[in-house]
């Protein structure tokens, strides 16, 4: 019984230090059968998304659902610290010898109270362990708590630190595409200047954004949980927009080349695919179109009554719906898998962007300023820029 106790101990002790060094120390994505972290994701995302969909709410939905992400974190770090607590609770049991200061038994649970406070070295010194084995389990576990936290410490700033720089290129993404953003505010912008530089350096810094979320979210798959600040933002949505940008300028926009937009399409299309099978996306047939018949229409005449005209007839049609279906169905699978809405082709009705937004905006606009003798929107000239 006590042989089999330190094997399970050791068991759960290498099970627990392979997954924490695979996510932290070593980060990347190894495809294993078993893996303490994808599982605990995965049984506690699950019944989390479930209670938001009963919450009606768009704003409180996705103020509960921001929550998962840091909770997460905190809940896996306490799983492995518990697990390593329990491992060497089992080699203790299994091979070691404690004497007890008030003289009564050393059983199974007064050994799970050692192994507490042994690995987060609090060192009451109640429980003494007598034998040679013993003493070195203690030191071991002791030394492995402090480098345990220690890690841990170094983990957290870089997780945030790479969920920063993701999020300042979604803000940016504002002002360019709209709130939320699509394709044909990105090209009625940005695509209209006479300037091919001016689109192809916006695809060169989504290329490399791009590049950033799938090497941070392949390294950090916990990063996949964290909500934008804003609702109508995500690290999918923005991904999508960029996709659905390039690929219509990949399929023919009359006077812009698609040189850099094929190389953009490229490594967002990676981004997509990968990262679906960390969040353990599933294909489904059935998702719904998102660029019926009527709304291509309307994108094509809401383009070209802003200066952007999109090329004509069958080959177009057909290699748009070749580039589509190379990502759309990975970004509906990873949409629904996180509870996330993916960002229409084109917005039925104007929306304020985000940045035109302001809890006074209501007050300011009801009284109007007085320009000229008129009354008028306080950000109608920002507004006629874009």
């Amino acid at each position: 019984m006590h042989i089999l106790s330190a094997i399970a101990g050791c068991i759960v002790i290498f099970s627990i230090l392979l997954d924490a060094f695979e996510t932290i120390v070593l980060p990347r994505r190894i495809r294993r059968q078993f893996r303490p972290s994808s599982v605990f994701y995965r049984r506690t995302w699950i019944p989390w998304r479930r209670i938001a969909s009963h919450i009606n709410s768009p704003g409180r939905r996705e103020n509960f659902l921001g929550y998962f992400g840091p909770l997460s974190l905190i809940f896996l770090l306490a799983l492995w610290a518990c697990g390593l607590i329990f491992g060497f609770t089992l080699l203790q049991y299994g091979g070691g010898d404690h004497v007890q200061l008030n003289g009564q038994p050393v059983t199974f649970f007064a050994l799970i109270y050692h192994s507490g406070e042994t690995f987060f070295t609090l060192g009451y010194g109640d429980i003494v362990p007598t034998s040679s084995l013993a003493r070195f389990l203690a030191v071991l576990e002791a030394g492995m708590g402090f480098g345990f936290l220690g890690t841990v410490i170094g983990y957290l700033p870089t997780i945030y630190s790479s969920f920063s720089r993701r999020e300042i290129e979604i803000s940016m993404l504002d002002e360019r595409a709209g709130s939320p953003s699509t394709a044909a505010e990105l090209l009625a912008r940005m695509g209209k200047s006479t300037q091919q530089d001016v689109l192809d350096d916006i695809f060169r810094d989504w290329e490399r954004w791009a590049a950033e979320v799938l090497e941070s979210h392949l390294s950090y798959p916990a990063l996949s949980f964290f909500r934008s600040q804003h609702n109508n933002q995500s690290w999918l949505g923005a991904l999508t927009t960029v996709l659905d940008a390039s690929a219509l300028v990949i399929a023919g926009v009359d006077g812009l080349r698609s040189d850099q937009a094929k190389l953009t399409f490229a490594v967002a299309r990676h981004a997509v695919v990968d990262l679906s099978q960390v969040v353990n996306a599933r294909y489904d047939p059935k998702f719904p179109d998102r660029l019926p018949d009527a709304q291509m229409a309307q994108l094509r005449q809401t383009l070209t009554e802003r200066g952007v005209k999109l090329k004509e007839g069958p080959p177009f049609e057909q290699k748009l719906a070749h580039l589509r279906s190379l990502y759309e169905p990975y970004a509906q699978s990873i949409a629904r898998n996180l509870f996330i809405m993916l960002p229409p082709w084109i917005n039925p009705e104007k929306k304020k962007d985000n940045w035109q937004a302001g809890p006074w905006d209501r007050a300011i606009q009801a009284r109007g300023l007085a320009v000229l003798g008129q009354k008028v929107n306080p950000i109608q000239e920002i507004d006629d820029h874009f």
